[in-house]
């Protein structure tokens, strides 16, 4: 089709598509947003409504389909959730006005991370939106995210050789709706793996990365108001700078409006907070199922008793964000138990924090635009609530809440501005009447008196007209097209008075106009319409008067989230009779009688079974964990993973008393799963995970390694086990607790005095075992395998052959076992050759008790001796 054969709306159309060829373009018709051509066959197929054409010019027919203007956030919340971005094309004329084709433009850019309508919004979740800079030159990044629906905006940057790690965790942990990649790093590999695993939602590229290398300092001065980077504490962070920048850009890009409300940029240190790998934050289950992905079953699930949804939104950042800094920490805690402790201001407060609406949301809209009279009043209503609160903190001593009373601004002239000015039933929509209360407009009042003063003017005549022409079933009526009418039916046309001036014609019926009824039409349609204008006019000033009161609102918005979140956190604690824990920068981590948080949920305090645990830099490093499968191991493993990141927290912790010292990452390798997408198999997965782990574990990690070594051969699985044991003790990884099935990694407690065995308590009955779920001293003799197959419906000549099976194997083992420590053999086995350092080992050996080792553990040891020899003869050598 040449440009020239398409119709004048369609070149309009085409040209604004051109312009937003990522998104798909709502085209405003009337009272309807259309999509057209491609969008329209893309948008039948994912809203599921009917497609239809329209004339393209010369006789072509385009694919055309559409959605109705009042009901648009519905489908456009469906099409987000889907990943597409969605570019509103408005009139931005009046059509009665225009001349030839109304101008139309493109007003908004709907993405994943910049949503703000509470429709398509989660109220317990933050909707953020990322970007990231690199650096060639050092291999740095610069991250930058912000919730555009909250005001929130952060900013960091990471460097050397853990860059990528540490941006990898911030990823996790921040998990964005949409991530704004410059095109070095779209091309990462790493960055499809997020999406593909939902930790990224979509990604976007920057609108001109050349613009933002280059003007990075004016974008943030003008933006942030100042007059350099070093005002905003950036002078130093030149990614973060630039990452933050990137982030702005794409916001006016596309939501060309006034973004303002952002006025903080906030600066963090990646080293403020306690580090979860995403693996970590899955197998714990941290704020989401592993199984179902869903929230029932979570930690925060049995966190979370909030009455607010931005202490929903907090308590969430609390849990994916436990701290590394002492006094903070105890801060949150010394809250936490004065509310436990005084359980009748607890109880007032939640009182009045459930009748509190989301003031961070409810203030950026009011911000951004698109807030509504009864936004208005909600946010009326929840600062009405503020001296109640204030004055029940006033009971409170810990020192937390004195920095709330010093920051929770009670914010009376904003209260009074929405009492005096928004009517009490105003209407759902800025544009419909009724917005403002009678006697705060003066010229407003005025018209509201003429537009319903000549309403009741029109019965008045409608009474009138019936007794002057003595027809009873005449009609003063109106309607959009014709504007006001009297209507009299055929059968009474003989009555009808001289002066009428017929109007129009019915089947039934004539209507008419008098010269008296064309006047007030004039002026009561006049004043409606002027009414209508300057209400919404008066609105958008009340509207904007509160805007700019925005960093005092959500500085009480920050003050009432954090104060819910410590209640939620009390009532929690008191009502599951949980301890508060000493939490200091110590070595030592001790748990009495703990419990795991989720699943005494889920069978009752009273049914679960709590247990002991003790890690101590002079005594215990590793507790080696033996038992049969289902006795508990996982959650025994799990439970402690928990406690640690509850108190590091800020919670009190499900146990009788907690000792937590300081931990700065926690790693977990459990659970057994394919990546089929990236070409890994289960035990391609299980080695990436333990190399992460033993790459960057320290002194203070906390590490939970399950059933290392599987999915490989026997004696392969058992090398790596065993290496991974030697090298967690050697290299002084952290504290771990390391459950496995190979019972040869018993002995190990020999070589390394702070290994300690342990094991799951069992009860024999017949053929059958009773799981004790506890804890005990002591390595298991076997893994009862057998057994556990048949608990699990086994057929059962499987499991008597499985037992014929396994005698005959141990008997073998046995067997092999004699023939390896025959007489001479072992020296004979490993050729020593005639020399000190042979001749030493022999010694060794001779001395050993040979029938308490298996041949792998000889082996090993074997290994172990001539490094260690080897070593002191170089020692000595230099």
């Amino acid at each position: 089709m040449t440009v020239n054969a398409i119709t004048p709306m369609m070149r309009q159309y085409r040209a604004i598509k051109d312009e937003h060829a990522d998104c798909l373009l709502f085209f405003r018709l009337g009272d309807f947003y259309e999509m057209f051509a491609e969008d329209a066959l893309l948008g039948s197929r994912e809203l599921e409504i009917v497609l239809t054409s329209r004339d393209g010019g010369n006789g072509t027919k385009i694919p055309m389909c559409g959605v109705p203007y009042h009901a648009v956030d519905s489908y456009i919340a469906r099409l987000i959730g889907k990943g597409y971005k969605v570019a509103i094309c408005e009139q931005m004329e009046d059509p009665r006005l225009a001349k030839g084709i109304v101008k139309r433009d493109v007003i908004r850019i709907i993405t994943p991370g910049t949503l703000v309508e509470s429709q398509m919004l989660k109220e317990n979740s933050n909707n953020y939106l990322m970007a990231i800079w690199r650096d060639k030159a050092d291999g740095g990044f610069g991250i930058a995210y912000t919730d555009i629906s909250t005001g929130e905006f952060m900013t960091t940057q990471v460097s050397g050789q853990s860059a990528w790690e540490k941006l990898s965790a911030e990823i996790s942990r921040v998990s964005p709706a949409e991530c704004i990649l410059p095109e070095n790093l779209r091309k990462e590999e790493i960055f499809a793996l997020f999406v593909s695993s939902r930790t990224i939602g979509s990604i976007s590229q920057p609108y001109d990365e050349a613009y933002i290398r280059h003007n990075t300092e004016a974008i943030l001065n003008i933006h942030f108001h100042v007059a350099s980077l070093e005002a905003l504490g950036l002078i130093d962070m030149p990614l973060a700078a630039k990452a933050a920048a990137l982030v702005l850009d794409f916001l006016q890009q596309t939501q060309k409006r006034s973004l303002d409300y952002l006025d903080t940029l906030n600066i963090y240190s990646t080293s403020q907070f306690l580090t979860l790998d995403a693996n970590t934050r899955r197998n714990l289950e941290i704020t989401s199922t592993m199984r179902t992905n869903q929230r029932k079953g979570s930690l925060l699930w049995v966190l979370d008793d909030t009455k607010t949804a931005m202490g929903a939104r907090l308590l969430k950042e609390w849990i994916e964000n436990p701290l590394l800094v002492e006094n903070k920490i105890n801060q949150r805690l010394d809250g936490v138990e004065e509310l436990v402790s005084n359980t009748q201001i607890a109880s007032l407060i939640q009182a009045q924090l459930k009748d509190m609406h989301d003031m961070e949301r409810l203030i950026s809209r009011v911000c951004y635009g698109n807030a509504g009279p009864r936004d208005l009043l909600a946010l009326r209503n929840s600062l009405a609530l503020l001296p109640e609160i204030f004055r029940l903190l006033a009971y409170l001593n810990a020192p937390i809440y004195k920095i709330f009373i010093d920051h929770l601004d009670l914010l009376e002239d904003i209260k009074e501005l929405i009492d005096t000015s928004i009517s009490e039933d105003a209407p759902l929509s800025a544009k419909d009447e009724g917005i403002i209360k009678d006697g705060y407009n003066e010229q407003i009042d005025q018209l509201r008196s003429i537009s319903h003063g000549g309403k009741s003017w029109l019965l008045e005549l409608e009474a009138q007209e019936r007794e002057r022409s003595g027809i009873r079933n005449l009609k003063v009526g109106f309607n959009k097209v014709f504007g006001y009418y009297i209507e009299i039916t055929n059968s009474q046309l003989g009555n009808v008075p001289t002066d009428y001036i017929r109007k129009q014609t019915l089947a039934n019926a004539e209507r008419y106009i008098t010269e008296e009824l064309k006047e007030w039409e004039n002026k009561i349609l006049t004043a409606s319409e002027k009414l209508l204008a300057q209400e919404y006019e008066s609105f958008c000033h009340i509207r904007q008067q509160i805007a700019s009161n925005a960093s005092r609102i959500k500085n009480t918005a920050e003050v009432i989230a954090h104060l819910d979140v410590l209640q939620s956190l009390a009532k929690v604690a008191m009502e599951n009779h949980y301890c508060r824990p000493l939490v200091d920068d110590g070595k030592i981590i001790e748990i009495a009688a703990g419990r795991h948080p989720v699943i005494e949920q889920i069978i009752g305090l009273e049914n679960y079974v709590p247990n002991d645990t003790v890690f101590n830099p002079y005594t215990q490093q590793m507790m080696l964990i033996t038992g049969p499968n289902m006795a508990g191991k996982s959650t025994y493993m799990r439970q402690v993973a928990l406690i640690v990141l509850l108190a590091r927290m800020g919670s009190f912790v499900p146990a009788g008393s907690a000792h937590i010292g300081r931990v700065d990452r926690i790693f977990t390798r459990v659970g057994a799963s394919d990546d089929l997408s990236a070409g890994q198999s289960t035990f391609m997965v299980e080695m990436c995970e333990t190399a992460n782990i033993l790459r960057h574990a320290t002194a203070d990690s906390l590490i939970v390694l399950d059933e290392i070594g599987r999915g490989t051969s026997t004696y392969d699985g058992l090398a790596i086990a065993w290496a991974v044991v030697q090298y967690i003790m050697e290299s002084n990884c952290g504290k771990t607790l390391f459950a496995t099935h190979y019972h040869e990694l018993t002995c190990l407690d020999q070589q390394y005095p702070l290994i300690k065995n342990y094991s799951v308590a069992i009860r024999e009955k017949g053929g059958d075992i009773i799981f004790l779920h506890k804890i005990i001293p002591g390595a298991a003799d076997r893994s009862y395998g057998i057994q556990v197959a048949s608990l699990a419906g086994l057929p059962k000549e499987v499991v008597r052959r499985a037992k014929d099976i396994l005698v005959n194997l141990e008997s073998e083992k046995n067997s092999l076992k004699d023939a390896f420590w025959a007489t001479d053999v072992p020296i004979a086995t490993l050729a020593i050759e005639e020399d000190s350092l042979s001749k030493r080992i022999a010694e060794e050996i001779a001395n050993l008790d040979l029938n308490a080792m298996t041949p792998v553990e000889a082996l090993l040891w074997l290994d172990r001796r001539q490094r260690e020899l080897l070593d002191d003869q170089e020692a000595t050598v230099i």
